[in-house]
């Protein structure tokens, strides 16, 4: 039997290229093509997730897309995410948001989140299902050993807690399991934060895109493949 190797963190070459390769798609973007040919949005009420330590601000071309196409993008408003320490040590404060743009919107809120962000979503989809219509994660480690990452340790800095820990352990194979609403996963093989492998699942849409780890909400590539996963749901 020929035992598949665990995956493992992106080498220091990828690492090292993560500034550089982010700076080039910012200038090279072909922003004025990201809404070209894309469908008009249904109105559905949007939640946006950011990544480790990053705020709003790092989703702002997201929420004016989304926007501009006819959704109703909302940033989650906690500032920085610093895990637990941001939304609660059970999510609460994760909760509370999503259950006031649900009530405001009287319909299920469409989660996306970046990194960090996405392993928000899928919890909080496991735990409160009847408050979201789908779950869209962008470069989000969820499905495998955190150590398989060039970030494990920035985690365990900004949020205070330890991926060893036995009630990690037990929370991310939760998250792990398959959602109980539609979800779709994007990342990228050429990942230099965070290895590609644990971005997806089989319970869920894989799309593959080629892009570093920081800047990927902003990728065209990327909104434009959220924009048809949001178009195909309606």
């Amino acid at each position: 039997m020929v035992l598949t190797p665990e995956p493992r963190a992106p080498g220091k070459g990828l690492w090292a290229a993560e500034l550089p390769r982010a700076a080039w798609m910012v200038m090279t973007g072909g922003w004025h093509r990201v809404l070209a040919g894309m469908p008009q949005g249904d109105g559905r009420p949007i939640l946006i997730l950011p990544g480790l330590f990053n705020s709003d601000r790092s989703n702002f071309a997201m929420r004016f897309y989304l926007n501009r196409l006819g959704y109703r993008a909302h940033g989650w408003g906690m500032g920085r995410n610093l895990g637990n320490r941001t939304i609660g040590g059970e999510g609460e404060e994760l909760f509370a948001r999503l259950r006031a743009i649900h009530e405001e919107a009287g319909e299920p809120v469409t989660l996306i989140g970046v990194s960090l962000g996405g392993i928000m979503a899928r919890f909080a989809a496991h735990q409160h299902p009847e408050w979201v219509r789908e779950v869209i994660t962008v470069s989000s480690p969820y499905a495998g050993d955190p150590h398989a990452t060039n970030v494990w340790r920035a985690f365990e800095w900004f949020t205070g807690d330890r991926i060893d820990d036995p009630a990690m352990i037990a929370r991310r194979e939760a998250i792990a399991a398959p959602l109980p609403v539609p979800a779709t996963a994007i990342w990228s093989a050429s990942d230099g934060l965070v290895a590609g492998a644990i971005c997806h699942s089989p319970d869920c849409r894989n799309i593959e895109v080629t892009s570093s780890h920081l800047g990927v909400q902003m990728k065209p590539e990327v909104l434009r493949a959220i924009f048809a996963v949001l178009a195909e749901s309606a």
